[in-house]
């Protein structure tokens, strides 16, 4: 049997469960910079991440020339597999074994923007250089030239070379610029970078079993409506689209609220987020639990503004120990790989993520709000509260 025929489905049944695929050779946001020399592209490297680095996590990826290394570095040499070395400002890894495109995805998966020489390796979009002296290397190379996104224009030559006119269709819709406009090039990165901004959408987290409440916390009337419904409501004024998180064997009977069902079962609100980023891993997740009935639209909306996509998460600190709350959270796509692999070490507490996380740590303009009810005694004291409240409006 081929693999083709291996990977055919029969009678209708597919091999393998289809889920939305990482795109990209290191990850979702990468250039690769073709058609200069090596040392033009690591300088324009350099410029673009050193203006876009406070704002953004840059990654290069490159491939040494350095032919005259024979010999393995440190216990490498040994047979180590690998090796490494706290450099005090900064880490080092050395690797004898090869890095597949998946192991490298994940090395890459806090990245927000990867640049990458492409003289040496391919990415998804491509800035090409127009150098006359690298004229023929280029040509070499017209099947790289996928998605080109940006022309830069060296000293020696004064308009894009006729091969490329020929290959690429669109290509006077790419924007052109000189190769030492260096400020036009930052700007054009950073505009990439702000439109690929994930999009924010809400989840509910309902499918909890209420064991310590005795009742399905979600269907307690706070506001005039179950609360679950209550915190959707909000969720629809900050987020693209709105879901309700519920067990398999829960039944939700109002339409106008779009359920997402766990699919990594028995985790609890950590598989929740799981199956949330399964469902869309190209989204980012504002996670909301349904337990907190003083959370309001003012902290919420706090939250968003404040939102750091460079890092794992934003969340706020509780206010308490200052330990965040991860379930008044913005998980960022790159999360998800993070979470897996916290799982694989055998942790679930989407709290631990965070701490150990490079997360935006917040205030919130009221601590109070971020109070949680689980048990009767709690739930009187919430009502009390809330009378309180209206009764002083």
């Amino acid at each position: 049997m081929t693999s083709t025929e291996h990977n055919q489905p029969i009678g209708g049944h597919k091999k393998h469960t289809p889920l939305t695929r990482l795109s990209g050779n290191f990850g979702r946001d990468e250039w690769a910079i073709v058609g200069g020399y090596c040392t033009t592209i690591k300088l324009l490297a350099d410029q673009v991440i050193g203006a876009l680095s406070p704002q953004y996590k840059c990654a290069y990826a490159d491939t040494s020339h350095n032919d005259e290394v024979v010999s393995l570095p440190g216990r490498l040499s040994s047979g180590a597999v690998l090796e490494y070395t706290d450099q005090i400002n900064h880490q080092q890894y050395n690797y004898t074994t090869q890095i597949t495109p998946f192991r490298q995805r994940q090395l890459f998966a806090e990245a927000d923007m990867i640049l990458v020489n492409g003289n040496h390796q391919p990415a998804k979009a491509q800035v090409v250089i127009i150098d006359l002296n690298k004229k023929a290397s280029l040509q070499k190379r017209l099947e790289q030239l996928t998605n080109v996104e940006l022309f830069l224009l060296a000293d020696n030559v004064d308009e894009i070379f006729d091969f490329i006119k020929e290959s690429i269709p669109n290509w006077q819709q790419i924007p052109v610029y000189r190769l030492n406009e260096t400020d036009k090039i930052i700007a054009f990165f950073a505009e990439k970078l702000q439109q690929a901004k994930p999009v924010l959408n809400g989840l509910v987290l309902a499918g909890g079993k209420s064991t310590r409440m005795g009742f399905d916390k979600g269907s307690v009337d706070w506001h005039g409506k179950p609360q679950r419904y209550h915190m959707a409501d909000i969720l629809k004024n900050l987020c693209n689209e709105v879901f309700i998180s519920c067990r398999s064997d829960q039944e939700e009977t109002n339409a106008q609220y779009a359920t997402l069902e766990d699919t990594f079962i028995g985790l609890g609100p950590y598989g929740a987020i799981l199956s949330a980023f399964r469902e869309k891993p190209d989204c980012a997740w504002l996670v909301i639990a349904c337990d907190l009935p003083l959370l309001d639209m003012k902290t919420l909306q706090y939250l968003v503004d404040n939102r750091d996509p460079s890092k794992l998460a934003t969340t706020f600190g509780n206010g308490y120990e200052g330990f965040p709350e991860p379930l008044i959270t913005i998980w960022e796509p790159k999360s998800y790989s993070v979470l897996l692999a916290f799982l694989a070490q055998g942790y679930s507490c989407p709290r631990k993520v965070l701490i150990n996380t490079d997360v935006h740590l917040l205030t919130a303009p009221d601590t109070n709000v971020l109070t949680n009810v689980n048990t009767p005694e709690e739930l009187e004291k919430i009502k009390a509260i809330l009378k309180q409240t209206t009764t002083a409006i």
